[in-house]
């Protein structure tokens, strides 16, 4: 693999090949340097600081390994906001009834808006004060965050989790009652679920993440470029590290954020009648936004203080004048004629090729676990959504970041050849699959027995004789260990409480049909779903995804090389962005959607509206865990066979220069390393 989306884009490490480099310096400015006339404008681009926060005493701040850390920083803040999208997808989707399918769409929303705006945006941007443009990307995800979380605000916790707190009941006992009583069997029809203006958020949410798209292009484009112009290149491996480990802290950071919030009630204020493990639980997701609006906001303000050039790297760039002569043409001399040279270039190129084919049928395949691995959690094994986030972020990302360490470690000690390099990423993709077949068979089977025989009890005529189709989700259990959807497709006519304050519905009249005792002493049925034991199941899913965390988090930095190193010099920035595009419209857009739609494939109860049919609330998790897997396996599958294609063809492709020292000291022995950030370590 994209940290950690919310699955991982490749990002340019520079501008495109026909836009001049942002400090290339023209002769003019050369001569003039030389002259010494160009020092008070140099001192200017050199200075840190903005407006009034600008002093002599900031100056010790402008060095690259303080970029380094404040980079790593507010990458790691931009990645905790994805993960804590991903972590409260669920909640969403309860809250505002969007079908997963939708949620997919929603979810690649700043996809769609990074592929089109990163060139352009590179263009202009690329040109000018850098870290400050980078700031005002971070100012597009303090929008980001703030528009979602306005949802709460303009529309409330909603009338479904206001029904399910005490106050509720207190406040207008009779409209309680009258709601309670919709819950048993129904004598004639029931009217639909009115839904007003539902539409409203989930084009509020899609556009919110439009504009975070803008932000992670101007932050990711610029600032691996202006890394790499402001520092030495052997400096570059060791920064890489530092500052994807820091990114990769992100989604782990941000499921924890999740996890704390969806503790709490939706509103909080409110005391809930349920438990945290009850389905119908929706947590605080809107208030960790304010938490991640605040942290980027202080973020974006520290970029903007960083000058327009490192003044280590203008020191480098006065004494190296005899390599600027060589720089790229200026943008007037390039043409739209040169970059479709290039396209068909990089065509005939194998290793790109197959390389980024093979990076694409991995992004497709895993893109399911990075964006739904919480929902998976949830309806697979019956954990709550806090425990779910934690699982999927705090403990299974972890395991990412040590394997992404790992890895630059070996590779840097090493020096492993192109060939073991290509082996290497063939070996983890057949390891990821042998690990997603686990998964099909680590499956709960009390979880699986309990949705049959849920769909199986509610589709019977006794139910039908009751009217539910409208009837909102309220579990019930009867004796025998059955969970109905409700009191009504149980047939219950009558409410009570028991001596423990239990609801306890009696008169099921349609428990006959399915329960294994019979009699009258069976038809009653407790509030809530039925006990099912499903962590001895879930620990051992949660160790094969931590292994499989760490297994394909080493990849990452070999699959980044070969990429780097197969192309000539003069065509690698344009490479990059257009594996980076092609990525988004083959990977990153179009995986969320269609395992979006295949997991609502697998639906057995929605959520019924008079206008759709709302969110999901029960899954045939057997069939689901098979279908899901199994595809998601067959692409990664794929992808291994065409890293074994490039492993063929990339006998002759030099990682490391021969002469250069084991510490990579010397600065006229190099190794020209430019990076690209992937998406996948943000989600």
């Amino acid at each position: 693999m994209a940290e950690d989306r919310k699955k991982e884009t490749l990002e340019t490490s520079e501008t495109l090949p026909f836009i001049e480099k942002p400090f290339v310096i023209s002769q003019k400015l050369k001569d003039s340097a030389e002259d010494g006339t160009g020092r008070e404008e140099d001192s200017e681009d050199t200075s840190c600081g903005f407006w009034i926060f600008r002093g002599p005493s900031m100056q010790r701040f402008a060095t690259e390994k303080m970029y380094v850390i404040l980079y790593g920083l507010a990458g790691c803040v931009m990645t905790m906001t994805f993960a804590y999208f991903n972590a409260t997808i669920t909640t969403l989707e309860k809250r505002y009834k969007i079908p997963t399918k939708t949620s997919g769409i929603i979810s690649v929303g700043n996809d769609i808006s990074t592929m089109l705006t990163a060139a352009l945006l590179g263009y202009y941007a690329g040109n000018g004060h850098r870290p400050r443009w980078m700031g005002i990307g971070l100012l597009t995800i303090v929008a980001f965050c703030l528009l979602t979380s306005s949802l709460h605000f303009l529309y409330g916790p909603g009338e479904d989790a206001l029904k399910l707190t005490r106050e509720f009941g207190q406040v207008n006992e009779t409209l309680a009652r009258q709601e309670r009583d919709k819950k048993l069997c129904q004598t004639s029809a029931g009217g639909c679920i009115q839904e007003v203006g539902q539409w409203v958020p989930q084009v509020f949410l899609f556009a919110a993440q439009l504009i975070s798209g803008v932000g992670q292009a101007l932050f990711y484009t610029l600032g691996i470029a202006y890394m790499d112009d402001n520092a030495t290149k052997s400096k570059t491996p060791a920064m890489l590290s530092m500052s994807t480990f820091l990114r990769m802290l992100g989604p782990a950071i941000g499921y924890s954020l999740a996890a704390l919030c969806l503790r709490l009630y939706i509103e909080p204020t409110l005391e809930p009648l349920i438990g945290r493990e009850d389905p119908r639980w929706m947590g605080a997701w809107w208030l960790g936004w304010l938490v991640l609006a605040a942290m980027m906001l202080i973020a974006a303000f520290l970029l903007f203080m960083f000058p327009r050039e490192l003044p280590s790297s203008r020191k480098r760039r006065l004494q190296l004048k005899q390599n600027e002569r060589r720089q790229s043409l200026p943008i007037k001399e390039r043409s739209f004629s040169d970059m479709m040279k290039t396209v068909r270039r990089l065509s005939k190129n194998k290793v790109y090729v197959y390389n980024t084919s093979a990076s694409i049928l991995y992004f497709f395949g895993y893109m399911a676990y990075w964006i739904f691995t919480p929902k998976y959690i949830e309806t697979q094994y019956r954990q709550s959504a806090a425990m779910a986030t934690m699982a999927a972020g705090t403990v299974a990302l972890g395991f990412s970041a040590a394997g992404v360490l790992i890895s630059g470690y070996v590779i840097s000690k090493y020096r492993p050849s192109a060939r073991s390099m290509a082996c290497w990423n063939a070996i983890v993709d057949f390891v990821t699959v042998a690990g997603i077949l686990c998964y099909v068979a680590i499956g709960c089977e009390g979880s699986d027995r309990l949705n049959s025989l849920s769909t199986l009890s509610s589709g019977n005529s006794c139910s039908a004789s009751c009217h539910c189709d409208y009837v909102l989700y309220a579990p019930v259990c009867s004796p025998d260990n059955i969970t109905y959807i409700s009191a009504c497709h149980a047939g219950c006519t009558k409410r009570t409480k028991d001596a423990l304050g239990r609801t306890i519905y009696t008169g099921c009249q349609c428990m006959d049909s399915s329960s294994l005792f019979s009699g009258t002493e069976s038809q009653f049925a407790v509030d809530g779903t039925c006990p099912v034991d499903c962590f001895n199941e879930f620990l051992v899913f949660l160790a094969v995804m931590c292994f499989l965390k760490l297994v394909g988090a080493s990849s990452k930095s070999t699959n980044l090389l070969i990429a780097l190193r197969c192309m000539p010099p003069e065509d690698k920035t344009f490479a990059l962005g257009l594996g980076s595009m092609v990525a988004s419209l083959l990977g990153f857009i179009p995986s969320p959607i269609f395992f979006g739609w295949l997991i609502d494939n697998y639906c057995l109860v929605w959520g019924k509206t008079c206008s759709n049919k709302g969110n999901c609330w029960l899954y045939d998790t057997r069939s689901l865990r098979y279908a899901l897997n199994l595809t998601a396996a067959s692409f990664i599958f794929m992808g291994g066979f065409l890293n074994i294609s490039v492993w063929y063809h990339a006998k002759n492709l030099k990682i490391f220069d021969e002469d250069e020292s084991p510490k990579g000291s010397s600065n006229n022995k190099e190794v020209e390393l430019k990076t690209m950030d992937s998406k996948s370590q943000e989600k």
